[in-house]
């Protein structure tokens, strides 16, 4: 119903502007098929693909410092039936750093779900989980995070 009304109101703009009615009409509906058709293809095609073009080239090498950074002081992992969640000890740093990486990483991989909890333990644990088959997407995705980390 929101695409009709929103074909509709373009169709009615279009017409104020002092297009002829079948040109309005035509362009609007081949619009939304069109855009219909884009949604379409592009859930199939980014189902389990990272679109690094959501990224700029500033915020990709951004993730990628900050990557490295988390990487190399991730305490472990634990699997869980969907995904899985790394563990880091709480401080600022390593907080910021998950904060600031999580809205890139959903960006590129908008199929994930992903969550940033602090514990009153002193742990922050960064969840990542999705629909069947984005366990192993995680897996292969984060590889160097699963480094020399058990994953129980």
């Amino acid at each position: 119903m929101k695409r009709l009304f929103s074909s509709t109101t373009a169709a009615v703009l279009v017409l104020s502007a002092g297009v002829s009615p079948n040109f309005a009409q035509t362009s609007a509906v081949e619009r939304a098929a069109s855009q219909e058709s884009d949604a379409s293809s592009r859930e199939v095609k980014t189902k389990f693909f990272c679109d690094r073009t959501a990224l700029t080239a500033d915020q990709r090498k951004r993730q990628q410092e900050i990557g490295k950074i988390l990487r190399s002081s991730v305490l472990g992992v634990r699997e869980l039936e969907d995904g899985y969640e790394f563990e880091w000890p709480f401080n600022p740093e390593t907080y910021n750093a998950l904060a600031e990486f999580t809205p890139m990483e959903h960006s590129c991989c908008p199929f994930l779900d992903i969550g940033l909890r602090v514990e009153r333990a002193g742990k922050v644990w960064f969840r990542v989980t999705g629909d069947d088959g984005a366990k192993q997407f995680i897996r292969a995705e984060f590889t160097p995070w699963f480094k020399n980390k058990s994953a129980n």
